[in-house]
């Protein structure tokens, strides 16, 4: 007699279904959850620089490695990603980040500067590996969707750290002004989306019976190397986009605050100010994907943000208090544009989820030591001259590159020669 497969009964199959929808939305909301987080630990840090350094008694350029050490480990820790994705899988190892993200957030409430700076760097490494991880889970997980899910995963990064630049003074005073305690409660977010990515994190990765690496995660069988993709014109270009836009995206981060508490603006304020720009950096994040995929030539929604950034930089520089909110405003499209479209060239420049992975560990890896030099940079440059001013016409030059990056990332080309 014949073995038939039988088929489940029909009543069955909505059910099916419907719980694959069900978990499929929950790994959404876990993903873009682990996404509010990435840039919290950064963010937190602006509004209250003042406060540590006169707390510690250190100066400017000291104080500005606080938020400079995490985007370097962000470029640095992206290379051991691809081997830790590999023996746990994509899901895993990013719940394991959050973890490891929350401990790195507790560990400033030690007393003295080694807590906080190796919590810095925990913080640092945590974001670093998660920040790989993401585009190759879009990739794989929501291949139908890549350019919605884009738009998300940017503006969750948005949302994160607007939200941790505009609550980080008033908890100041809930927590009785203290701002090491004040840091530490940016941990729970991170844990709440480990929670959320419990179901997914109980059920084992896939191996491959020969190497036992993780089936769904970048593999060096067959796939480009480092030293391939670091002569690859499209790959350079995407890379050079993502770290030249973090510089002026990290260097306003970290001394926006600072600059109009220097023009006479209050504490609060000046924190708000932050906040306020990234509520346009989310509505650009969200949008600047779906626009940019149906604008011609390609390019223009690159130099549409950059023209923004720029403008507001020169407001920022010329007349900091008079229009604030429009400069503001500005910077917010831009940045938030630019965040965006650089994410989102990572993901359509990458022919599949593998590639994927290799693409964004360069493009970040590289593209984050880059940007760290950012705020140190604008820190150094303020020091020397005094003012805001130089600083602020640097960022503007190095707009002019970003541009000519941005261009070429635009253009509808896979890495290593394929068409987009």
């Amino acid at each position: 007699m014949t073995d038939l497969v039988q088929e489940p009964p029909l009543r069955t199959r909505p059910r099916r279904r419907a719980r694959g929808r069900l978990s499929t939305a929950v790994l959404a909301v876990g993903l873009l959850t682990a996404a509010f987080n990435l840039r919290i630990g950064v963010a937190s840090v602006g509004p209250v620089l003042s406060d540590i350094q006169a707390d510690l008694g250190l100066s400017e350029v000291v104080v500005s490695l606080l938020t400079t050490i995490p985007v370097v480990a962000f470029g640095a820790f992206a290379f051991v990603t691809p081997a830790l994705s590999r023996r746990l899988g994509l899901h895993r190892l990013l719940g394991a980040t959050m973890i490891a993200l929350a401990v790195g957030i507790t560990l400033r409430l030690q007393p003295g500067l080694g807590g906080l700076f190796i919590g810095t760097v925990v913080i640092g490494a945590s974001i670093a590996i998660a920040n790989v991880i993401m585009p190759a889970a879009i990739k794989r997980d929501f291949s139908r969707h890549i350019g919605l899910m884009t738009g998300l995963y940017a503006t969750a990064l948005s949302v994160g750290a607007a939200f941790a630049a505009g609550a980080t003074v008033p908890l100041l005073s809930w927590v009785g002004g203290g701002w090491r305690p004040t840091l530490a409660l940016w941990a729970i977010p991170a844990l709440v989306a480990f929670l959320i990515l419990i179901p997914r994190l109980r059920h084992a990765p896939v191996r491959d019976p020969r190497t036992h690496d993780v089936a769904d995660a970048p593999s060096d069988a067959g796939e480009p190397t480092v030293r391939a993709l670091t002569r690859d014109p499209v790959a350079l270009a995407v890379t050079a986009l993502m770290g030249l836009q973090g510089m002026s995206y990290y260097a306003a981060l970290t001394w926006v605050p600072t600059l109009f508490q220097d023009a006479g603006m209050d504490a609060d304020t000046a924190g708000w100010m932050l906040s306020y720009s990234a509520f346009f950096g989310i509505a650009a994040s969200l949008v600047s994907p779906a626009l940019a995929k149906r604008t011609g030539p390609a390019w223009i929604p690159v130099a549409v943000a950059v023209v923004l950034t720029g403008a507001a930089f020169v407001g920022l520089a010329t007349a900091p208090m008079s229009a604030s909110y429009v400069w503001m405003t500005m910077l917010g499209l831009g940045q938030g544009a630019s965040l965006s479209l650089s994410l989102t060239y990572i993901v359509w420049r990458s022919p599949d989820a593998k590639h994927t992975g290799h693409v964004s560990m360069m493009a970040q890896g590289f593209g984050y030591l880059l940007a760290g030099l950012g705020p140190i940079g604008l820190g150094a440059l303020h020091t020397a001259t005094g003012g805001w001013t130089v600083p602020l016409m640097a960022l503007i030059g190095l707009l002019v590159l970003q541009m000519w990056a941005g261009a070429l990332a635009s253009r509808d080309r896979h890495v290593l020669g394929g068409r987009g």
